[in-house]
């Protein structure tokens, strides 16, 4: 097979090779029209740039990194998933790096792949993003940098986020739209920013609605289905038991859903349960778990779209903090009071 190189889109698409270059690299100063003709015969040609050659042309390694504390969990997956989407669309490649924060060399190990990496970019996810002496590793390396969901961001760092209070706050109106009145609540864990957000949320639309929160009902799980399954048991033991439980991520509510069907407790009929991030588990259980779709996979996407924007790479033009929309999925798992 002939390998197609960047003289061959730059003569199909009559421009220089220069200015196929700067399109392929997102460069700016180049007309719209000129840059919709040669990401067309890209396209078409499948062209895919060496990137050995243009670190060697450049004092770039095309090449980003993602760095999470638990690579395998469904979260991370969609995270990566967006993020290697967005490197492809760019003509980057991805390198995901986890970080043990309870390993006691971590400092170390983190400044050596940086090191060794060559990175153009780092995309943090949480809860490592909210982490001081992590971003202090990042900030000492001087490499550009895009959090995902932070609590605080420091000024030089990018930001992609959804707004967790306002979702949480829209299911909690959902329920009591319903008729619900006596609804437990599954936190997430403290080290996740979005766990306290989410609850603010809860918490506030109870407030607007003049129903008291019962704080024996309010429960602090770890975002696993197995802190369900035993919040679970510990809700649906109650004498004056909810008849609605919302759980901080999807994990917890399947805990709780299964709970619920090892003791009769038919659902929705006698127990609504409802989740947050329309993660797999939501979609597998039945019935079907009522969620919040998260844009995890574009929220990274977005992220990759701003460490790849030379504007933000030069400290300049900075793109502040990027909100993305979030969506109330109604399934069967909730009902009328």
């Amino acid at each position: 097979m002939n390998v197609v190189t960047i003289k061959d889109v730059a003569a199909r698409a009559g421009v220089s090779a220069k200015t196929v270059s700067r399109v392929i690299n997102g460069e700016a100063h180049v007309r719209p029209e000129v840059r919709d003709v040669v990401q067309r015969v890209v396209a078409e040609l499948d062209y895919r740039p060496n990137a050995f050659a243009r670190s060697l042309s450049s004092s770039r390694s095309y090449l980003l990194g993602l760095f999470i504390d638990d690579p395998v969990s469904g979260y991370a997956a969609d995270v990566q998933h967006g993020a290697l989407m967005g490197c492809r669309a760019r003509s980057y490649h991805l390198v995901v790096e986890p970080v043990d924060l309870a390993a006691p060399n971590w400092a170390d190990q983190l400044r050596a792949s940086i090191k060794a990496l060559r990175l153009d970019g780092a995309i943090i996810a949480p809860p490592i993003c909210d982490d001081v002496a992590l971003m202090a590793v990042f900030a000492e390396a001087g490499l550009p940098t895009v959090l995902v969901a932070p609590s605080v961001a420091p000024p030089a760092s990018g930001t992609v986020r959804m707004d967790d209070r306002r979702a949480a706050r829209e299911m909690t109106e959902y329920l009591l739209g319903l008729g619900h009145r006596h609804i437990g609540f599954v936190q997430g864990p403290v080290s996740h920013s979005a766990s306290a957000r989410r609850e603010e949320g809860f918490r506030a639309a109870m407030a607007a609605a003049g129903v008291e929160v019962d704080e024996s009902c309010v429960l602090r799980g770890d975002f696993t289905s197995r802190s369900g399954l035993e919040l679970g048991e510990q809700l649906l033991a109650l004498p004056d038991r909810p008849t609605a439980i919302f759980a901080s991520n999807d994990d917890m509510a399947l805990g709780v859903l299964i709970t619920a069907m090892k003791h009769g407790i038919a659902v929705p009929e006698a127990l609504s349960v409802c989740g947050f991030d329309d993660a797999p588990s939501s979609r597998a259980a039945w019935p079907q778990v009522t969620t919040i779709r998260q844009p995890k996979a574009e929220m990274a996407t977005a992220a990759v779209d701003i460490l790849v924007d030379p504007q933000f790479r030069r400290g300049a033009g900075v793109r502040g903090a990027l909100m993305l929309p979030h969506e109330l999925i109604l399934r069967g798992s909730t009902g009328p009071v």
